[in-house]
């Protein structure tokens, strides 16, 4: 069962926030959701580069999938990154991504920016990361489990 460090934590850079995520994915050894939130800018992509390293694969190749939507990578799990700024659909649209079938992948971890644009589509058992800007280069980044 995978032991993901959740709570409040501060980061300080850019790399900061890249060492935590890594921190965090090398964690995960099952299926894992984690919805990132925070406004533009503030370092989810980051993050989620930081969570692909700690599965693997190189940070080089985790970019944001902004307009593609769904990006798939290949490490010691399988890592779907979606970037649902695009998405204004709510439910109906989260489906025609074929959301489900990627969350019924017995061998993946699902990283979500901009989760609020699922609109009704639930996703139960995720970690929610919150990152807010505080000044700076500084990040507050909030890790729950939403069960």
């Amino acid at each position: 069962m995978s032991s993901i460090p959740t709570g409040q934590f501060i980061t300080r850079s850019a790399e900061e926030t890249f060492d935590l995520a890594y921190r965090i994915s090398e964690a995960i050894n099952e299926p894992a959701v984690l919805l990132l939130q925070g406004d533009l800018g503030v370092g989810k992509t980051v993050f989620a580069k930081g969570v692909g390293a700690g599965l693997d694969i190189d940070p080089a190749e985790v970019n944001s999938p902004t307009f593609t939507i769904v990006n798939r990578h290949e490490g010691r799990m399988r890592l779907y990154h979606l970037d649902l700024y695009r998405i204004e659909g709510g439910a109906n649209e989260v489906y025609d991504l074929g959301l489900d079938e990627i969350l019924a992948e017995t061998e993946a971890v699902v990283v979500i920016e901009w989760p609020e644009r699922l609109g009704d589509f639930a996703i139960p058992n995720a970690y929610w990361v919150v990152i807010n800007d505080i000044g700076g280069d500084e990040r507050s980044v909030g890790v729950h489990h939403d069960v």
